[in-house]
């Protein structure tokens, strides 16, 4: 426990550090989460992740969901947009095959461009009438051989997100997120719960994720969460706080986008955070 412990404070000042210094580039905070973790433990926040986005079937490490302007793949579902897509969230399949690649990991050929090019299928009508595309085949394979690279870098990318989260907030609210985030990082069970959740609805400091001022992001829990005397378990906490994020986040949503028939299924996932 004390050399978690040292890890999580040298995390927590480096955020403080990139904040105060105003310049996020010149400090490196990589490797302190996954430091910490065994990769038993990374295996495992990975499994868990899988069951989330994909029922751990391995025919869901991609699919092209009803409704969405882009193509989501492997464990984390990470987004990947068409060259034409309209592109409202944050798309973290470049950055993971940029991380497989960086990890010595080889990536299919036809990826392996600098820039990493675009989804090639321009819709899900695209998507689906190219199944036997032998792209799509050689890229089903990838994700399949590289969930363990992907579950580490769901991990990393919780990493790189203090910082990111403390440089758009205020300085009592800062305070705040360093405390409520120090008490989830201390377990390999909280650390699951910010990763997965940060994977799963971003980390709320983009105009994308917000509706009418409104954020749903990682940044948007943590803010809600109560206090330890008040909720000393932590993990339960950041359920409640999540579930009320996400149910603002369907209120202030667009009509047409018909979110509330999600609602259901990201609240089965947040409350599973508990067992």
């Amino acid at each position: 426990m004390a050399k978690r412990s040292l890890f999580i404070k040298v995390l927590i000042f480096l955020g403080i550090f990139l904040v105060s210094a105003g310049n996020m580039a010149k400090v490196n905070a990589q490797g302190v989460i996954l430091k910490q973790l065994t990769q038993q433990e990374i295996h495992q926040i990975g499994d868990r992740v899988f069951e989330n986005e994909c029922a751990s079937k391995e025919e869901n490490l991609i699919v092209w969901n009803e409704g969405e302007d882009f193509m989501s793949l492997g464990i984390g579902h990470f987004i990947w947009y068409p060259a034409n897509g309209k592109k409202l969230f944050v798309g973290s399949f470049v950055k993971f095959l940029e991380y497989a690649k960086n990890s010595g990991q080889k990536i299919p050929h036809w990826l392996d461009k600098k820039p990493i090019p675009a989804c090639p299928w321009g819709s899900r009508d695209s998507f689906l009438n190219a199944q036997s595309d032998r792209r799509l085949m050689e890229l089903r394979g990838f994700l399949i051989k590289t969930k363990s690279i992907q579950a580490a870098f769901i991990v990393k990318r919780l990493e790189e997100a203090l910082p990111l989260i403390l440089k758009q907030v205020s300085d009592d609210s800062r305070k705040k997120i360093i405390f409520q985030f120090d008490r989830l990082i201390s377990t390999p069970s909280g650390v699951y719960v910010l990763a997965d959740y940060a994977n799963f609805k971003g980390l709320g400091i983009t105009p994308s994720e917000y509706y009418r001022g409104k954020g749903w992001g990682l940044l948007q829990v943590l803010e809600g969460m109560r206090g330890e005397n008040e909720a000393p378990d932590a993990v339960k906490e950041f359920a409640r706080s999540a579930n009320n994020v996400l149910v603002t986040r369907v209120k202030n949503s667009h009509l047409g986008r018909n979110e509330k028939r999600w609602l259901p299924g990201w609240q089965k996932r947040v409350n599973s955070y508990i067992k």
